[in-house]
């Protein structure tokens, strides 16, 4: 996750070959299909030039989306595909982001501009911007009592509880690379741990983070790579990890604590443009297609896509 000139550089870097590795490692692979709900749009429009990187549905038919190009706050009817701005991010941008359970709060993850910040959902109103002194805030995960947020510059966590943000270094198997390194977060199917990221170690795969204590180590995936992780999403035991310069999203099942996966299968689509991040609702998940394989305009047109869940 990066904001649009830094994002645009570091992605067109990759290279087909990490693509191709990424899929050969992951035995089969799941062409996504039709969804329950065919009466709702399979894919919908974002405004033109909105630069949407993350997504979060909370218990409504709604999702949000952020805007690396001003921090903006996109919400769209998942029942019309019809949405409009709903905050204004005063020109800092927006990259993770999730609603709280209540439908009544979200929590943005600032990108560059080193901020946490807090949005009231139903007036759009920014409530609190907390500065974290940190590189690039990227992700956020919620759990009970807290909101977590990763760095992709700095082995560290940002930890927001009751008005307050703790800085947590990581430590054990965590290896900080010289460029992006944690990006998605997540929790483990039993709640004790944190699940997240490295694009760096080992060519790329999860780390499992003790919250208490910003201990890692490495989640055997097998012989599954990571390299262009980006978004994830837990349900229940099977994990959702988006590989975003691969148009694909890698399933796994995990073990309750979170310290083993085994690959599932991959899920692609022809209308996937670079999605980074992945929400559910109903059997859908539901991604923004970043297209960072072009040079953002003002003009370049983005959008959401549903799929099938696993």
């Amino acid at each position: 996750m990066a904001p649009a000139d830094r994002s645009f550089a570091r992605r067109t870097l990759l290279t087909s070959t990490a693509a191709l590795t990424g899929a050969a490692l992951l035995g089969g692979t799941a062409q996504a299909a039709g969804t329950r709900h065919t009466a709702w749009p399979a894919q919908f429009p974002l405004p033109d030039g909105f630069q949407p990187e993350g997504i979060t549905i909370g218990s409504e038919p709604y999702a949000y989306f952020g805007s690396l190009a001003n921090g903006d706050i996109y919400r769209a009817s998942l029942a019309t595909g019809r949405g409009r701005i709903v905050a204004k991010g005063a020109g800092r941008p927006t990259v993770g982001l999730k609603i709280d359970r209540h439908g009544r709060r979200l929590f943005l993850a600032g990108g560059d501009s080193g901020e946490i910040r807090t949005v009231d959902a139903r007036s759009g109103a920014t409530e609190q911007v907390y500065a974290t002194g940190g590189t690039f805030v990227n992700d956020v995960v919620l759990t009970p009592g807290a909101a977590w947020f990763t760095d992709s510059f700095k082995p560290v966590l940002y930890r927001l509880a009751k008005g307050a943000v703790t800085t947590v270094p990581l430590t054990g198997d965590w290896q900080q690379g010289p460029d992006f390194t944690a990006n998605g977060i997540e929790r483990t199917p039993d709640g004790r741990a944190l699940l997240v990221v490295n694009g760096f170690a080992n060519g790329g795969g999860l780390m499992r983070v003790d919250p208490r204590t910003g201990a890692a180590r490495a989640v055997d995936l097998g012989t599954a790579k990571l390299p262009n992780g980006d978004g994830l999403l837990l349900l229940g035991r099977i994990l959702y990890a988006v590989q975003q310069q691969q148009n694909a999203i890698d399933v796994f099942r995990l073990n309750d604590s979170g310290t083993r996966g085994t690959a599932v299968t991959r899920i692609t689509d022809p209308r996937f443009r670079i999605p980074t991040t992945v929400a559910a609702w109903g059997r859908r998940l539901y991604l923004p297609n970043a297209r960072f394989d072009v040079e953002p305009t003002p003009t370049t047109d983005y959008d959401a896509v549903a799929v099938d869940q696993v």
